[in-house]
């Protein structure tokens, strides 16, 4: 802890995001907001070789209610790993 931090107190850590596994890979929502709602995305992981793979998808689909733009994002990653496979990674 810096020593400005110490002294005028510091925020509380971002709560981790919880990841959602599915075929061996865990995804974690990655929204961006800004104008127009938020933007579509998440990063997929996987361990491969015992090394953790990643791949960032980001699209540009706005949706205003987070908890939508959560399921989309969830939505694609899945589909992107079904019909990417471990392609994504490399």
């Amino acid at each position: 802890m810096s020593f400005f931090a110490k002294l005028f107190g510091s925020k509380p850590s971002a709560k981790q995001p919880e990841g959602v596994e599915y075929k061996d890979c865990m995804i974690f929502m990655a929204l961006e907001s800004g104008d127009g709602g938020y933007r579509v995305g998440a990063r997929i992981e996987k361990v491969i070789e015992g090394e953790t793979k990643s791949h960032m998808m980001i699209r540009a689909d706005r949706i205003n209610s987070v908890e939508e733009a959560e399921q989309v994002s969830l939505n694609k990653a899945k589909m992107l790993i079904d019909q990417m496979g471990d392609k994504i990674f490399g």
